[in-house]
């Protein structure tokens, strides 16, 4: 018993080749990171009883914003070190030299890191003082030599 020749042999389905192919939501919101991988994580993680259809897409959006800035800023500061490849350290200078970024990983240790170039006011030495002393010294230098 061969099947007639209305299907294209998908169980007998009609218009089973002319069926449009799937657009994923990440798409459909033109974004880099998955709408819905983190809209099961929404819902798995017990947030809230429900979830909305836009809040995976707007958290997904606002993920990807974030890493493009760190990763923005990191590939810069590696730049200035002269190197091609981001390493924690980059992570590192680029959170901490911005201010935003700052704020938000204010209390997030980064691992490798390191910390910022930084010497305290009070421990470099002051120029009025050695202006004093240059003056100082030269002016003792000369008061031997005019006797």
């Amino acid at each position: 018993m061969e099947s007639s020749g209305k299907g294209s042999g998908k169980g007998g389905r009609k218009g089973a080749g002319s069926r449009k192919k799937s657009v994923s939501r990440t798409v459909k919101a033109g974004l880099q990171f998955p709408v819905g991988r983190i809209a099961r994580y929404l819902k798995k993680g017990r947030y809230a009883k429900r979830v909305g259809g836009g809040a995976a897409v707007y958290i997904a959006a606002v993920l990807e914003y974030l890493a493009a800035e760190v990763l923005e800023l990191a590939g810069n500061a590696a730049r200035d070190n002269k190197k091609t490849r981001i390493i924690p350290r980059h992570i590192q200078l680029a959170v901490r030299n911005d201010d935003e970024l700052g704020k938000l990983l204010g209390k997030v240790t980064i691992a490798s890191g390191g910390v910022l170039p930084n010497i305290h006011q009070v421990l470099l030495p002051k120029k009025t003082a050695e202006k004093v002393e240059k003056v100082g010294a030269s002016k003792s230098a000369k008061s031997p030599s005019k006797k």
